[in-house]
């Protein structure tokens, strides 16, 4: 009971500050919600909503399960978001940041534009979904409809600083606020440089706590870097698609489209270094705020 107490601190009491402080800040977020959460608290999920902010799926972990049960994990989560919120998710997040093999072609089956779990780039790129031949056969046909990645960082995740829980996870060790907020600045800054992709991911049960809620670190790493910065909802910065018209010299970052062969990412046939994918002028300094949101799973 303790240990589901401390999950549902989210959802309870953590989202609603934190709506208050996107809405203070005019900053909209991504919530990646599972569907159970969305069906045991309808009410903050509308919320979420009504507040302008995009709402992605999350399920269940996907360790070991094979196609036919991630397909019925995706599709119950998805008619729950559409039974409580009206809402169907164009972007999805892996839990435990842990995606199969199969995942890129069951979420261009159902719809999805961009994933984000994967922590292989800077920048958004496109996976193209391949169908086909066994997991780990290089007879997987190439799919024309690509799944955008925005790739995430663990450096950039709240889990690895605040989360603790004795005997289920953590080392014990819960940082300072005013420490995470000086790490997530300096890469905040990196990614200013360099054009690239600032993907910031909170738990509300573990950021929306009163002392790392009121740091406001989400809106204060954006606005220290002029008015070039802007934040993102997942969908907005999937969008933002590489126009060589105006930007005639991609950098090394923006990588080509990845096809799955033999079990690996590799550049499609054809593509050479060209990205056929990646982030536009508009999109290379933004800052896209990406919250986990009301996952009550166990991460261990």
């Amino acid at each position: 009971m303790s240990l589901m107490s401390h999950q549902s601190y989210g959802p309870r009491i953590a989202v609603p500050r934190l709506l208050k402080i996107l809405e203070r800040q005019e900053v909209q977020g991504t919530f990646f919600i599972p569907g159970f959460t969305a069906e045991s608290y309808p009410d903050v999920v509308r919320r979420i909503v009504d507040g302008g902010h995009e709402v992605a799926h999350l399920h269940e972990p996907m360790q070991g399960i094979g196609a036919a049960t991630e397909a019925s994990y995706l599709d119950r989560g998805l008619e729950a978001l559409a039974k409580v919120a009206g809402v169907r998710p164009r972007g999805y997040r892996a839990p435990w940041w842990e995606l199969n093999w199969d995942s890129p072609a069951l979420l261009a089956d159902r719809g999805f534009l961009y994933d984000s779990s994967l922590l292989d780039g800077d920048a958004p790129y496109g996976i193209a979904v391949a169908s086909g031949g066994s997991r780990d056969s290089d007879s997987r046909d190439i799919d024309s409809r690509d799944v955008v990645e925005i790739p995430v960082d663990r450096a950039l995740d709240d889990w690895e600083q605040y989360a603790f829980y004795p005997g289920v996870t953590g080392s014990g060790v819960i940082e300072s606020p005013a420490k995470v907020l000086e790490m997530w600045t300096l890469e905040a800054e990196a990614h200013h440089a360099q054009g690239s992709c600032f993907v910031l991911t909170n738990h509300p049960f573990i950021s929306g706590r009163p002392s790392k809620a009121g740091l406001g670190a989400t809106d204060r790493t954006s606005q220290s870097h002029g008015p070039d910065v802007g934040d993102h909802p997942g969908t907005d910065c999937r969008t933002h698609q590489w126009h060589p018209e105006r930007d005639p010299q991609p950098r090394p970052d923006r990588g080509p489209v990845l096809s799955r062969r033999g079990g690996q990412l590799q550049a499609r046939p054809g593509a050479g270094n060209r990205p056929e994918l990646g982030t536009c002028p508009a999109c290379t300094r933004a800052l896209p705020l990406s919250m986990s949101s009301l996952d009550q799973q166990q991460r261990t």
